[in-house]
């Protein structure tokens, strides 16, 4: 317990307070990044340029690279899996057809629906999320949704949670704003914004789930062979690094905001090392094919995500020094890469989620 609460404040210590510190040495004032809601952040992106887009480019290109390589199915000793022999559905039909009359609403601009016009992410991504749940039981006959419910349903407030971490890091590097929600007060912004926040972590698992059902999928190559013979010092090295780059964001954010995506990983992976714990890559059977998966689900989420925003009314609109330009949708087109860590953060909270869950289990309480 008290090993637990230790942790607990660590990370709250090294996610909450280190980019604030670095504000802070910067000159800014502290209560300019704790006001709420929050106001349009501040920081204006520096102008394109070419050099910095190029040197990005490439390394997005050699990063997506080896994403394709690790998906790619193996060569030899793969069978098709046969088709299945259970209908779809009704209530992945049901989510379908929801699904299609949500996105209608959201791109169009019926008179009778106006006040809830600025409404219609949430139950959107609900649809999908049903529906693709729906698609990964007609594939396996399983899904996170029928067969693993408890976890299912505690994804959503932990998301809630984990995507506020991100709206508190954006005050700092000002990536991006919302458009459309000018006129929410406190408590409506609040509700409206953890509504939407809560459907991040179960689409992301969710579409997860349905590809690891494609079992040719993820059997590529491309996988290192990571022997670390000295973990805990490697570990106080990457919450080092990390901590350095949370400081940064609150201190360069134009330097420093891609680790906006990466730097929270890193101190959770860090402390997990540092405590001894296993790491849901220690834990897992083909850790890189998780990676990968995990890698790839974000990706189509985040394909989504930028679509059907592209023509709600209630938007985001993005930010980004140096590397704005060839947008597809809002997002500029090496914005993309990050969901790829992304993808990877998305399944260490699962897994601390999946624990909890299993914990309670083990105690008497009903389980996921």
């Amino acid at each position: 317990m008290a090993k637990g609460i230790l942790q607990a404040v660590l990370v709250a210590a090294c996610l909450l307070g280190l980019p604030l510190l670095g504000a802070w040495s910067a000159g800014h004032p502290v209560s300019d990044y704790l006001h709420f809601p929050p106001r349009p952040p501040t920081v204006t992106a520096a102008p394109f340029s070419w050099r910095v887009f190029t040197i990005d480019a490439l390394l997005a290109l050699a990063f997506f690279a080896w994403l394709v390589c690790l998906l790619r199915p193996r060569a030899r000793g793969m069978q098709a899996r046969p088709r299945p022999q259970r209908r779809f559905p009704a209530w992945g039909w049901g989510a379908a057809l929801a699904l299609g009359g949500f996105w209608w609403l959201a791109w169009t601009r019926q008179p009778w629906f106006a006040p809830l016009q600025a409404h219609t992410f949430t139950p959107l991504w609900l649809s999908y999320i049903v529906l693709v749940n729906a698609l990964a039981w007609y594939h396996t006959g399983s899904s996170l949704l029928t067969h693993r419910t408890g976890y299912f349903l505690a994804l959503f407030p932990a998301s809630a949670l984990f995507w506020w971490y991100f709206e508190y890091l954006n005050r700092f590097v000002g990536n991006w704003r919302y458009l459309g929600i000018e006129s929410f007060g406190p408590w409506r912004y609040s509700l409206h914004a953890t509504l939407a926040f809560a459907t991040v972590l179960p689409a992301v698992m969710s579409t997860r789930e349905w590809l690891a059902g494609w079992t040719w999928l993820g059997q590529g190559g491309c996988r290192p062979r990571l022997r670390v013979r000295h973990p805990r010092p490697l570990a106080a090295l990457g919450l080092g690094v990390s901590a350095a780059g949370l400081f940064g964001v609150g201190r360069w954010p134009e330097v420093f905001y891609p680790l906006v995506w990466v730097a929270p990983l890193l101190v959770i992976l860090s402390l997990q090392g540092l405590q001894g714990q296993p790491t849901l890559l220690d834990r897992h059977a083909d850790p890189w094919r998780l990676v990968a998966l995990s890698m790839l689900a974000a990706l189509v989420c985040g394909v989504l995500w930028e679509m059907w925003n592209d023509y709600s009314l209630a938007k985001w609109v993005y930010r980004l020094p140096y590397v704005g330009r060839f947008r597809i949708f809002e997002m500029p087109l090496l914005g993309y890469t990050g969901y790829l860590p992304f993808g990877i953060e998305c399944a260490v909270i699962a897994d601390l989620v999946a624990r909890a869950c299993a914990g309670r289990g083990r105690r008497g309480t009903p389980n996921a």
